[in-house]
């Protein structure tokens, strides 16, 4: 019989939550969080489970299993250290670490240890990404030339007093939130990036950090990707185009305020011209969440290397410093 692991989650706020609702052939045994009532809260919403601001002593825990860490950035190598060195498996929020030395850290002593640490990249788990691959993997599209992806929200009254408009909490603004994810799609379809060109840059809100970010990335055969993050989109919009040789994928939307969540698929025809289209729509909400923690536990059952890990973390992390340091930002001082 297939043992249930115990799971304890840190950072009870909404990614913690959306986190707990997610959790599969598994048993939540704490909630942890700076903010205790918070903790108690979500915990009452689960059998026999406890909810503290101790999360040091929620990772020795015997009864854990894995640890998923959704603290703000500055808070997640500490406590994504502490797990591994508790023996946990764990599944740390993007972007994992405030900057890649910090990161570094980490990886040691995941490699040391010797558990699974899966870094919590949801997107790649969308249905219309999901779709995107296999329609790649026919050779549909043929050689992938360049992507364009757009990426961006309009913040809400008060942005720029929350914590990821605080460079010390958050490392960073725009470009290391919602930038980390286009980047991480990106390398999911065209590889590493040798050659990094972007700006951030604060137009609209009042805060040390970018409220936009602007990226060309190239590889090495100067495959590229053109990509935009904001937040003063004012329109939630999420826009992925994938260019082929011989075809074209669109990802529009995420749900929710993003719009139903869409692929088209452009195909081009012998005499070019209007290409024949396809089109899938995904109205049932956000299964990324389900779907990308019951990959974890595969990949604990198997013992294998999750396919979103700490190196896809350090890839991203990259693109996002260097961009930060042409820019001017010193989001570390």
């Amino acid at each position: 019989m297939t043992k249930t692991l115990g799971i304890a989650i840190l950072g009870c706020g909404l990614i913690g939550q959306k986190r707990s609702k997610a959790l599969a052939e598994t048993n939540l045994v704490v909630c942890a969080d700076v903010n205790e009532v918070r903790a108690k809260a979500m915990a009452a919403g689960f059998p026999n489970c406890v909810g503290t601001s101790d999360w040091r002593a929620a990772v020795q825990r015997d009864d854990v299993d894995i640890v998923v860490v959704a603290t703000t950035n500055d808070a997640l190598v500490e406590a994504s250290l502490a797990a591994v060195n508790a023996g946990k498996h764990v599944l740390v929020e993007k972007p994992a670490a405030r900057n890649v030395k910090e990161l570094d850290v980490l990886i040691a002593a995941a490699d040391k240890i010797g558990v699974q640490v899966r870094v919590g990249f949801n997107h790649r788990y969308h249905p219309a990404l999901l779709k995107a691959h296999e329609l790649l993997e026919t050779g549909e599209l043929g050689e992938l030339m360049f992507i364009r992806g757009r990426y961006g929200h309009g913040g809400r009254k008060g942005y720029d007093r929350e914590w990821r408009a605080n460079p010390v909490l958050s490392g960073g603004g725009e470009l290391i939130d919602q930038g980390v994810h286009l980047i991480d799609l990106s390398r999911c379809f065209l590889g590493n990036f040798s050659e990094i060109h972007g700006f951030a840059h604060t137009y609209f809100w009042d805060m040390p950090v970018d409220d936009n970010g602007f990226m060309i990335l190239k590889t090495e055969t100067k495959q590229t990707a053109f990509l935009h993050v904001s937040c003063t989109e004012w329109k939630n919009l999420f826009s992925m185009e994938i260019y082929g040789r011989d075809a074209k994928l669109h990802i529009e939307g995420l749900g929710g305020s993003y719009g139903v969540e869409k692929l088209s698929f452009y195909k081009m025809l012998p005499e070019m011209g209007p290409p024949d289209t396809t089109i899938w729509e995904y109205p049932r909400g956000d299964n990324s969440w389900k779907l990308e923690f019951e990959e974890f536990l595969e990949d604990i059952r198997l013992g294998r290397t999750p396919s979103a890990n700490l190196n896809d973390a350090r890839e991203a992390l990259l693109v996002v410093e260097k961009i930060y340091k042409d820019s001017g930002y010193d989001h570390q001082s």
